[in-house]
């Protein structure tokens, strides 16, 4: 049986009572964390860290005497897994958020490393392992309709010119934020099941078609 040295740690808070004298809390705030006199420090061991592993080495007795072993996930410290996927999914945030902006179709690449990158997250958060095998990616989904705001503003010029029931209001009369109201209570209320759902079944027999007529070309 294999021997492994294993090096465990827990952050032990330290913690001190001041008093300042400041014009506001942010002053106050930042005289206490930059003030460097902790002769009336104590120590909280009632709210110590978990323990958790720092460092794993081949061999009996041989820290820091050897290359490292990588440390299996779970045993690192929870703050610092959370920390560091917090940064993965910011970038992938990033990434759908410009895809979005652009009114492009996510990248199904990106896609499949947004699920893993899920499931990696609902691991740590269980305190498990890592996910071995990346995640099946969601289908792809296809936008039928886009409510665009400054498209909206067109209408408006059309509806003033030909409907004389709004007196002499002008377009401009009608604010951004008149339209960008009005374009959320649509998309929130309107109902486009029915559409959406006669798309999907357009959609499965052309699918059907298709199929058919590689399968059988005659």
């Amino acid at each position: 049986m294999p021997d492994f040295t294993i090096e465990t740690t827990y952050h032990l808070p330290v913690f001190r009572h001041r008093t300042y004298a400041a014009a506001t809390l942010e002053a106050a705030c930042r005289a206490a964390v930059d003030d460097g006199n902790w002769d009336l420090a104590e120590k909280d061991f009632d709210s110590s860290g978990e323990v958790h592993i720092t460092g794993v080495w081949d061999g009996a007795h041989s820290a820091y005497t050897g290359p490292s072993v990588p440390v299996p996930s779970q045993f690192d410290e929870a703050v610092q897994r959370r920390a560091r996927h917090f940064e993965i999914l910011l970038g992938l945030l990033k990434i759908f958020f410009d895809d979005a902006h652009a009114a492009r179709q996510p990248s199904l690449d990106w896609l499949a490393r947004s699920a893993w990158e899920i499931a990696r997250g609902e691991a740590i958060v269980g305190n498990a392992p890592d996910p071995d095998e990346p995640v099946d990616p969601p289908k792809a989904n296809h936008i039928l309709a886009r409510l665009q705001e400054d498209q909206v503003r067109n209408a408006i010029a059309a509806v003033l010119e030909a409907d004389d029931s709004f007196g002499a209001l002008s377009p401009a009369a009608v604010t951004d934020d008149d339209i960008h109201a009005a374009c959320l209570t649509i998309a929130t209320t309107m109902d486009v099941s029915d559409v959406v759902g006669n798309a999907e079944f357009q959609a499965a027999l052309a699918a059907i078609r298709a199929a058919h007529q590689r399968i059988h070309p005659d």
